[in-house]
């Protein structure tokens, strides 16, 4: 790796993702339990989940936009990372529905605050040539994060039974470490924009008609994709059903994060090589090919690889994606670009797992991977033949 490749804010702003993401990984297992020994329902907690998912999408469009116009990136990032810290302790302040509902909802309101400002920041770090490195290696040590806090939550777990409330305070220590991390970066001076009028909520929606035609032209199969790319819960769900235990879910979970830390970067690497398009199909294919196997899977070692190659999906599209996004959309307005698909596709998140869990319950779990595998393909085979 080049030292003017990975550049001071592009390190800094990797290990602040790592410690975030160690954070809240920490929670991933344990939340639907702790939720439920406070009285929350499975429709409460669905409920829960998609308040604070339509408040992180919607926000992301937003505070990408106002980014842009104020022309600033590092306020944004240190206090979106500030929400998300503080979120953890204040989820077991109270048990009332209410302040779990205020809590869950400021930490996604903090992802929606500094997404589109730190992604804008990794592109100011980058060239055209170098973006796909730059974001497979943040994505590549966000990932790790997922694969640390699982295994610290187990290993907590191990020592400390159902001791729930102890864990969500310490998944405070890495968050603090997370903040401190903020104050190293350097954000570069830029010239104010002009006289702008008063941001809007909603007026990321008018980038849609101001944007290049190609990020128009993107965004629609990204977005369609997006819809049939169901919560990783389902996969979990798909394990669990097939008779693994608890400790083997969560190991396959870990397992499928750490491949994709793995080979983000290198994915990354190739993008910058062969094209974002190439790597970015490959990886719709990849994920074809892993929903059509888990349609009909029953052994564990059918579902190792299926994971390995989920997690080689994720390491081709994720950063893949947001390095193309930037580089076909103007330097002025690279928050918006991000933060306007982010926030769709938070909203497309919603409607694929609630049209996911819909098939799974009236036609059953076969057809719901057989479908979205299929989409992905036809998904896939669509973008490799166009122009962009």
């Amino acid at each position: 790796m080049k030292s003017s490749l990975l550049t001071r804010n592009v390190i800094i702003l990797s290990m602040v993702s790592f410690f975030t993401d160690v954070a809240s990984e920490m929670l991933y297992p344990v939340m639907p339990i702790y939720l439920s020994s406070i009285g929350f329902s499975v429709l409460l907690i669905g409920i829960l989940e998609g308040v604070a998912e339509a408040t992180a999408g919607l926000s992301k469009g937003y505070f990408g936009k106002l980014s842009d116009n104020q022309g600033k990136r590092l306020p944004f990032v240190q206090l979106g990372y500030a929400l998300s810290a503080i979120s953890k302790p204040l989820l077991v302040a109270y048990v009332f529905p209410l302040w779990v509902f205020f809590a869950r909802t400021l930490e996604r309101l903090g992802k929606g605050l500094r997404t589109g400002a730190r992604d804008a920041l990794l592109s100011d770090e980058a060239t055209a040539a170098t973006k796909g490195r730059v974001f497979g290696f943040h994505r590549a040590m966000d990932t790790l994060g997922a694969v640390v806090g699982p295994l610290l939550a187990l290993l907590y777990l191990a020592f400390r039974p159902e001791d729930y409330k102890m864990l969500f305070l310490l998944a405070f220590l890495p968050g603090i470490l997370a903040i401190g991390f903020t104050f190293l970066i350097r954000e570069k001076k830029k010239e104010r924009p002009g006289f702008i009028s008063k941001t809007k909520f909603f007026d990321f929606f008018r980038y849609l008609k101001e944007s290049p035609s190609n990020y128009r032209k993107l965004l629609v199969p990204l977005l369609i994709f997006t819809v049939f790319n169901s919560s990783d819960v389902f996969l979990l769900l798909k394990l669990k059903e097939s008779g693994l235990g608890d400790t083997l879910v969560i190991g396959m979970y870990v397992f499928f994060n750490l491949v994709y830390a793995l080979f983000a970067y290198p994915m990354g690497s190739f993008a910058d090589k062969w094209g974002m398009k190439r790597i970015f199909v490959f990886g719709l294919l990849v994920f074809g090919g892993v929903y059509l196997g888990m349609a009909f899977a029953e052994q564990i070692w059918v579902f190792a690889v299926l994971f390995l190659f989920y997690g080689l999906f994720s390491a081709a599209t994720e950063g893949v994606a947001k390095a193309w996004i930037t580089n076909i959309s103007h330097a002025k307005d690279t928050a918006t670009a991000i933060g306007t698909y982010t926030a769709f596709q938070s909203i497309g998140t919603l409607m694929a797992s609630s049209l996911a869990g819909l098939i799974w319950y009236s036609l059953g779990p076969e057809y719901m991977f057989i479908i979205s595998g299929i989409a992905a393909l036809l998904i896939g085979l669509y973008l490799y033949f166009s122009k962009l």
